[in-house]
């Protein structure tokens, strides 16, 4: 409900992903062991933040699996979202293949934890965790108390 509550706030377009990034049994919420899209997905974003891109690229793929139609995953829909925040999708995989992404999710898994804090979005400042989307406002006015501010 929060998710299309908040696109319609935004004025964005909001679906259920098809097929959706995480591989489960809706009747039973049993993950499956094999995950061929949220992995791929993870690789992506880890990368394209290892290139100072992982908000655009999350932002573009994002409105892809949960604003467009069905069939993300399907012919160059991917590749195009990923060009949007100017990277280039064989070029990440080939990145990925060569550093596993898993050592750095494990490095922010260990860091979050060691905040206090379990999911994402999750930010933290000075030692205190801001957790979800409709907190980064909150984030905002607390570093903007400690004197720093956008340049």
């Amino acid at each position: 409900m929060d998710a299309f509550r908040r696109a319609d706030f935004l004025g964005m377009s909001f679906s259920f992903p098809s097929p959706d990034p995480i591989v489960q049994d809706f009747a039973t919420f049993e993950v499956a062991e094999e995950q061929p899209y949220i992995y791929r997905l993870t690789g992506l974003g880890v990368e394209a933040a290892r290139r100072g891109k992982g908000i655009e690229l999350a932002y573009h793929v994002s409105h892809l699996i949960w604003g467009e139609e069905p069939g993300w995953d399907q012919g160059d829909r991917l590749a195009n979202a990923v060009a949007k925040a100017d990277l280039d999708l064989a070029d990440l995989e080939a990145a990925i293949a060569a550093n596993d992404p898993m050592k750095d999710v494990e490095a922010n898994h260990e860091a979050l934890e060691a905040a206090g804090h379990w999911g994402v979005p999750t930010m933290v400042f000075e030692g205190e965790p801001f957790f979800g989307q409709d907190r980064i406002e909150t984030l905002r006015w607390r570093v903007g108390k400690k004197g720093l501010s956008r340049s």
